[in-house]
């Protein structure tokens, strides 16, 4: 049986995991959807209650029925890649392609619909508070009076994008930026804002969750970092043990998540304190791996190379 990998072409994350299943000896097809209609072409057939699907990409042809897991990494949207790309063309495309690949029994990792939902930070904060992590207080809100009682009960909060991406041609990371009390809050009625307490850190942990494994890495945070994405620490990301607590909290947060995979953040305070700060579902692990040598890239590879049971 074979697993489908729906990603962009420069995916150095999805490399590590396609060389692994190669050494596993698991066939695969990989392919941005992307590339459907043109590269990638699909054809699926309902008659008489059977149901006959095909993908072929690259001059490789499977059978959907065949497939065994779908990983969704990193994929473009459906014929974004198209001669005359169009909103009409691309929701057609996208209906066709994930309807089909629903239409069998592959486990999902993760499927679009739970992603969906799992992107969403006001929803990760109240599904991190019932699975038991310590969450720091978080408001979004487009009342500036609100945001400025926020400031002044917290005295030290950051301010966040609500949902992860920014304006801007190229697309550019918005940082995660202190904020006074006595800032001027009116811009916030222009657009949702997210503002959460500050946690003052000595490390920044990332645990990425594959199936039943964890594999989390520290760094060790200067102590006036913010966001742990930028400047250069001088450190380097080192293996650590996972919490009971941490490790049971991460679980089922993955559960109620209906997640196969996660790549959660955390902030660690002077106590020793994992505060939850979000869980990508398609979150980049290589560079984890690359530094701290989990194996990583093998637990993907078995979860998705696993026969169907």
């Amino acid at each position: 049986m074979t697993v489908l990998v729906l990603t962009c072409e420069q995916d150095v994350t999805a490399d590590l995991v396609v060389a692994e299943l190669h050494e596993q000896g698991v066939p695969l097809v990989r392919f941005d959807p992307g590339d459907l209609p043109g590269d990638v072409a699909l054809s699926a057939e309902y008659v008489r209650g059977e149901f006959r699907g095909y993908l072929s990409t690259g001059g490789r042809v499977a059978s959907v029925d065949g497939l065994r897991s779908v990983w969704v990494r990193r994929p473009g949207e459906p014929a974004a890649h198209a001669g005359e790309p169009s909103a009409w063309l691309s929701d057609e495309s996208g209906h066709a392609l994930y309807g089909m690949l629903d239409s069998t029994a592959a486990r999902w990792m993760n499927h679009p619909s739970a992603a969906a939902k799992a992107r969403r930070k006001p929803w990760q904060m109240r599904v991190a508070h019932r699975c038991g992590f310590p969450v720091p207080a978080t408001l979004v809100t487009t009342y500036p009076s609100m945001a400025r009682r926020f400031a002044e009960q917290y005295r030290q909060v950051v301010v966040k994008s609500v949902s992860g991406k920014s304006p801007g041609d190229p697309p550019m990371a918005l940082p995660t930026t202190l904020v006074p009390p006595d800032a001027d809050f009116s811009g916030v009625a222009a657009a949702p804002t997210l503002l959460q307490r500050y946690i003052p850190k000595r490390a920044d942990i990332r645990l990425t969750s594959v199936g039943e494994k964890h594999f989390a890495a520290r760094k060790v945070a200067d102590a006036d970092q913010v966001d742990g994405r930028f400047g250069d620490t001088g450190h380097t990301w080192e293996p650590v043990e996972v919490p009971v607590q941490i490790a049971r909290a991460v679980e089922t947060y993955k559960k109620h998540a209906e997640l196969a995979y996660g790549a959660f953040d955390f902030a660690e305070d002077a106590d020793g304190t994992w505060w939850f700060l979000e869980c990508n579902q398609g979150g980049q692990f290589g560079f984890v791996e690359l530094e701290t040598g989990q194996p990583i890239a093998r637990a993907v590879a078995s979860w998705l190379g696993a026969e169907p049971v």
